[in-house]
């Protein structure tokens, strides 16, 4: 259990420590979402005003997160023990962290099995968060839990029009924590977590390195065995070929340059897989061009090669591209609510509806639209 927001901590530099109920609920909001979409994540027990007023860009209400991990310690948690020189330490927090999160791992050295953990799970996270669209935004050390889950919702946000570029965090001016950046950095991370154990992995440090890089070099397979994996059940396939990396690279070409909306363009892609289905459809995205239809008639020939029944891929289709996720626009709106009106009811409606994100029903088809022109959220905040 961890406070965030709650005042100044040894970590908190010139910060106050404190922060904004509006950037709570956000936090709340986001990794509930993520929870029911099956994600790795920390959790939001509550968030609680705490009466006072703190200085942002404007004075704004005080607000506490309460939230729940396997365990709060991060990449950064041993980069700043490894700062300080105490190895003996280290190898405490290094034992503890195999005991307490993968203790069914063996080997005969436990920083390096660490790592090798480690790598599996960040892999396995950065290509859940690829799937869905979802942007961190800080996916600095300090916000790389070694447990594998998500955590810190500050300025994250998830892609309403596809591009690969896409940036919401107002602090991330070079755009180093981009969607199409996410793995790279993911391992870039790695590599830190690598260099802090070190001194763990053997007592030369040529051969310590060597050992390390080996482990941190296996990442591009496990993040490509994961995102492939999900790819070919966001596209209705048994398996990925070789043959359909240039189907599925055009497919996001076209989203990009058409200006596509991600989740409404899967979903849709779910709905076509089974025209004799009776499953309430998702609307055709208002800028669905000719490019797109023709790329559709190509992909059912592709899903034609393989023999499944209909229903069966449409049902894998849908338990693989959500109808509703945190549409930016509506956690505003929803915080906007909350905060200058005191009315909850936009929270909790979302709430409802982002707890079962897989199955589209027509009532609540206002959360599943996109935003209108006038609502779209450039930029999102951390307000801790």
């Amino acid at each position: 259990i961890q406070l965030k927001g709650s005042g100044k901590t040894q970590y908190s530099r010139n910060g106050d420590g404190k922060a904004t109920i509006g950037s709570m609920i956000r936090e709340y909001i986001i990794s509930e979402s993520m929870y029911h979409l099956n994600i790795p994540t920390t959790s939001s027990l509550c968030v609680i005003g705490t009466g006072e007023k703190i200085l942002r860009n404007k004075y704004e209400d005080g607000g506490i997160l309460i939230r729940l991990a396997k365990s709060h310690i991060r990449i950064g948690t041993f980069q700043y023990v490894s700062a300080s020189g105490d190895i003996d330490t280290l190898s405490i927090l290094t034992n503890y962290v195999m005991e307490r999160h993968y203790p069914e791992a063996q080997g005969e050295i436990p920083a390096l099995e660490l790592l090798h953990c480690a790598v599996k799970a960040q892999a396995q996270l950065a290509a859940q968060w690829q799937l869905v669209g979802f942007i961190h935004g800080v996916m600095n050390t300090d916000n790389s839990l070694i447990s594998g889950e998500t955590v810190d919702y500050g300025p994250c946000a998830f892609i309403d029009t596809y591009h690969p570029d896409t940036v919401f965090s107002s602090i991330d001016h070079g755009g180093r924590y981009c969607y199409r950046n996410q793995p790279g950095i993911a391992h870039w991370n790695l590599t830190m977590l690598a260099q802090a154990l070190l001194p763990l992995i053997d007592k030369e440090t040529s051969v310590s390195a060597e050992k390390a890089q080996e482990v941190i070099n296996t990442f591009p397979e496990y993040f490509s065995e994961q995102h492939n994996s999900g790819l070919a059940k966001k596209f209705g396939l048994e398996e990925l070929h070789e043959s359909d990396k240039q189907m599925i690279d055009n497919f996001f070409e076209i989203m990009s340059q058409d200006e596509l909306d991600y989740t409404l363009t899967f979903r849709y892609l779910s709905d076509l897989a089974d025209e004799t289905s009776l499953h309430p459809k998702i609307k055709v995205p208002d800028t669905t061009k000719n490019s797109l239809n023709s790329w559709v008639a190509g992909w059912l020939q592709r899903l034609g090669q393989e023999a499944v029944v209909k229903s069966d891929r449409q049902s894998m289709m849908y338990r693989a591209n959500p109808a509703f996720i945190p549409r930016n626009h509506l956690v505003e709106l929803a915080i906007n609510e909350a905060t200058l009106n005191q009315n909850y009811l936009v929270f909790e409606s979302m709430k409802k509806v982002l707890t079962n994100p897989f199955e589209f029903n027509p009532s609540e088809a206002l959360y599943a639209k996109p935003p209108r022109p006038d609502q779209i959220v450039r930029q999102t905040f951390c307000g801790t």
